[in-house]
């Protein structure tokens, strides 16, 4: 039986959904465990096959944006401007390019680039309310010591971060004259970072890459966007030390108290590709860099409002390379900022695949609706019982999924371990299917017991099952 050290503690639930990313709820497991969940591989989204792509594109971002799902990426020749580039999806799935009046290709044709010869950047939806409407997306903007940078010097002297705003996610204007932030931190803001306003924190917070030795993350905040917090560095636990070469850190869109992030674990000098598969690759240099030395994949971390530690629950990597040589190269498989939900009960995230390569693209990855983590049990049986919770609300909602002969069963217990009367699990009418939100009954009653200003303890007892998420309402 594994235990939390922290279970002493009550947790504040009130009527926030909570995934099991991480053992904040969980007091024991015992015939469980947490398992991580294999995201789907869906079609392409994006393919570099326009005159002004390049081998080095990189996805940046998706945003769900008033019915429109807008995609912004870097595309990037060996030789030639670094151009902002923009897609948008009605569905999230089918992605377009729309012809924009802004800049034109050598025949003088509209094509989707916003901004050409622009320097790093990053965007993000600015959901603080009373966030004036034209200004709703933002974009960071980041200079070397007054120059623009490109891919290639970014990493060079200390960081100028200018702000932008857009009404339509497309035309871009200056919201402030002078850098809203000065950085100093080695190779600060290099790559891809993620800003957002926080409604559990009521704050601006940011994550960006910084170097200490390894390619590291770092915190801020803010209350208006033009004065932040000093950095303070993002901690990993007692895991390991890795590269995380991305973020892409974003409050779960179902539970904005929890901020789920899919870094790029990025592995130097681990080459994969042999010769004879490297011939057939086609892959670029730059600066006499090449790029079929290193390997990289996605991984799954969290933090929680407030903390400066990231939660690596799992070191396993959440999307592997996968078969192919061209993803088993340098700066491939990095996620894209934004996890958003494109069905009734699915969710997607996006991953930039085969860098350097003529063949890039961004693909579609797909999980059910908090399909991160689960707790699982075998067909033998298991149980989980959490830490004490204060919970508001009259009702417990699941998240969860069984085999034709599994199950799941609750018991809510007080706070020192003892089944309420008629909520014990003989009383619980057992969960079979599978189900993002179903209610719990007990004999046939879905109410729970009066607890407010009570933490009581949940005891679930699982059979061929996987529990991902709960909430009370």
């Amino acid at each position: 039986m594994a235990e939390n050290p922290q279970s002493a503690a009550a947790v504040e639930v009130g009527d926030r959904r909570e995934l099991f990313v991480d053992y904040h709820l969980i007091e024991t497991l015992a015939g469980t465990r947490l398992k991580l969940h294999e995201p789907r591989p869906a079609e392409v989204a994006l393919r570099g096959d326009q005159p002004w792509d390049g081998p080095f594109n990189a996805g940046y971002c998706v945003l769900h944006d008033q019915g429109l799902f807008r995609m912004y990426y870097r595309a990037l020749q060996a030789e030639g401007p670094v151009c902002l580039c923009y897609a948008e999806s009605e569905d999230g799935i089918h992605w377009e390019r729309p012809a924009l009046d802004l800049v034109r290709d050598e025949q003088g044709r509209p094509t989707n680039i916003l901004l050409r010869d622009t320097p790093n950047f990053d965007l993000f939806l600015d959901t603080r309310p009373g966030a004036p409407a034209d200004e709703r997306i933002k974009m960071v903007k980041y200079f070397a010591g007054g120059q623009s940078l490109t891919p290639y010097d970014a990493g060079k002297g200390g960081k100028q971060v200018y702000l932008f705003g857009s009404g339509d996610g497309v035309h871009f204007r200056p919201l402030a004259e002078e850098p809203v932030l000065h950085c100093d931190l080695p190779n600060a803001f290099d790559s891809s970072n993620s800003f957002f306003w926080s409604p559990a924190e009521q704050l601006y917070v940011g994550y960006f890459r910084f170097m200490d030795g390894w390619r590291s993350m770092a915190r801020i905040t803010s209350l208006d966007l033009r004065r932040w917090s000093a950095p303070e560095a993002m901690s990993c636990g007692e895991t390991p030390r890795e590269h995380l070469y991305t973020n892409a850190t974003t409050p779960y869109f179902r539970a904005p108290h929890l901020y789920l992030a899919l870094p790029a674990r990025f592995l130097p000098d681990r080459r994969v590709v042999s010769d004879e598969e490297l011939a057939g690759l086609q892959m670029a240099t730059a600066q006499g860099h090449v790029y079929y030395n290193d390997c990289s994949e996605a991984v799954l971390m969290s933090t929680r409002a407030g903390s400066t530690c990231y939660q690596r629950t799992f070191m396993e990597g959440f999307v592997r390379p996968g078969p192919g040589a061209g993803n088993w190269v340098s700066r491939t498989n990095y996620p894209l900022t934004g996890i958003v939900q494109t069905g009734p009960e699915e969710l997607s995230f996006y991953l930039s695949r085969e860098y350097a390569q003529p063949t890039w693209h961004i693909r579609r990855y797909t999980l059910r609706l908090d399909g991160f983590v689960s707790v699982n049990a075998p067909y033998g049986g298991g149980e989980m019982c959490t830490r004490p919770l204060r919970l508001a609300g009259s009702q417990l909602e699941l998240n969860y999924a069984t085999g034709a002969a599994g199950q799941v069963g609750v018991e809510v217990q007080d706070e020192a371990g003892r089944p309420l009367p008629g909520f014990g699990l003989e009383d619980c009418d057992p969960l079979i299917g599978d189900h993002c939100a179903r209610l719990v009954s007990w004999r046939g009653e879905r109410r729970l017991p009066a607890l407010a200003g009570k933490a009581v303890r949940l005891r679930f007892a699982l059979q061929d099952a996987d529990l991902y998420s709960l909430r009370c309402c």
